[in-house]
């Protein structure tokens, strides 16, 4: 497993995995475009991806223009081997050491997103929109859960 950052030439790759999750599904692939991936990747935030023999099997994207995390997602044949905490910590450590200011996501209700988001440490703090839940990640709260 490699985890790096991600690169504009990765972002078919990317795509492919946003397309193939089960969870937190888009309902028109078409809303995230190429250009919209570029510009997350490389003038909002970063990106990182995990690659298992030459394939990205996950990524994540930080955008530090709207203190979000944009995406974090693992290509459903490889969950439950540690690359979403791979990635969520490499994420999070690159985000608090940008900027002190809180950081916010969305994900659907009643998921496995939700609870990989609530054991991680992250505080429910409303809704985002209509389908989803939202929740904030402080750098004190981080700091403190990477000490434990």
């Amino acid at each position: 497993m490699i985890i790096r950052e991600a690169k504009i030439e990765d972002i078919k790759q990317i795509q492919i995995v946003r397309n193939s999750v089960t969870e937190n599904t888009l309902s028109d692939p078409n809303l995230v475009t190429v250009a919209d991936c570029i510009e997350f990747i490389s003038v909002r935030g970063k990106g990182w991806v995990c690659e298992i023999d030459n394939q990205i099997v996950g990524f994540a994207i930080a955008d530090l223009k709207d203190k979000n995390i944009w995406a974090l997602f693992i290509d459903p044949k490889f969950e439950r081997k540690g690359i979403g905490q791979v990635l969520h910590k490499t994420m999070l450590d690159w985000y608090f050491m940008q900027t002190k200011e809180n950081v916010w996501l969305g994900t659907d209700f009643n998921t496995r997103a939700e609870k990989f988001y609530r054991k991680a440490g992250w505080k429910e703090v409303g809704k985002h929109g209509a389908e989803e839940i939202k929740f904030e990640m402080s750098y004190i709260d981080w700091t403190n859960s990477q000490s434990n």
